[in-house]
C-alpha cells in the first residue's frame, strides 16, 4: 500500500429519539461537504483502488457523495471501522497491504488519532479532523514480513471543507 486516504462521515444530523446512532443519516449540509470531499479528491487525483467503510447510514451516505463525484471503487462495510480505536485502523490497514490506494470511511476520535499515529507515532498529537474532513497518508512499501508500525506514514495532504 502506498497511500491511505482517510474520510471522516459529514455533518449528520442529530439522532431522533429512540433512533440508534448507526442510523442518522447526513444533514444538508453534510451532504455538501461529501460532495465537496469527492470534488477535492477528484481534483488531486485520489481515486481509491478500495474503499473500506463503517456500517453507520452517515459513512455509507459520505461515501455514495464522493463516489458519484470520482468514480466507482470496490467497496466493503468493515464493522470494526465503527467506534473504531485506532489499534483495529492499524489491523485494518495491514490487512489491506495489497492495496495501493485505500479509502477509509469512518468516525473520531479513531481517524484523527490514526493521523497521528502513522504520521508522528504518537496517538495524542493530533486533534482536529472535522466532519467531512481527509487526511493523505504516505506509506513506504514494506516486506511482507513487516507490519504497518507507528511513525511508519507522512502526512502528505490535509483537507476540510
Amino acid at each position: 500500500m502506498r497511500q491511505v486516504i482517510l474520510l471522516r462521515h459529514a455533518h449528520a444530523e442529530p439522532a431522533s429519539p429512540g433512533q440508534a446512532d448507526l442510523d442518522r443519516p447526513l444533514s444538508p449540509v453534510g451532504l455538501a461537504e461529501a460532495e465537496a470531499a469527492g470534488r477535492w479528491l477528484q481534483a488531486q487525483g485520489l481515486q481509491p483502488d478500495r474503499v473500506l467503510c463503517s456500517p453507520s447510514r452517515r459513512t455509507r451516505e459520505s461515501l455514495e457523495a464522493v463516489l458519484a463525484v470520482i468514480g466507482y471503487a470496490e467497496q466493503r462495510l468493515e464493522e470494526a471501522i465503527y467506534e473504531a480505536t485506532p489499534g483495529t485502523l492499524m489491523g485494518l490497514l495491514q490487512e489491506q497491504r495489497d492495496v495501493e490506494r485505500l479509502l477509509l470511511v469512518g468516525h473520531n476520535p479513531g481517524l484523527e488519532r490514526l493521523v497521528a499515529l502513522l504520521d508522528t507515532g504518537q496517538s495524542s498529537d493530533y486533534r482536529g479532523m472535522p466532519p467531512g474532513g481527509v487526511a493523505v497518508l504516505a506509506l513506504p512499501e514494506l516486506p511482507a514480513q513487516d507490519t504497518i508500525e507507528p511513525g511508519l506514514g507522512r502526512l502528505t495532504a490535509f483537507w476540510w471543507p
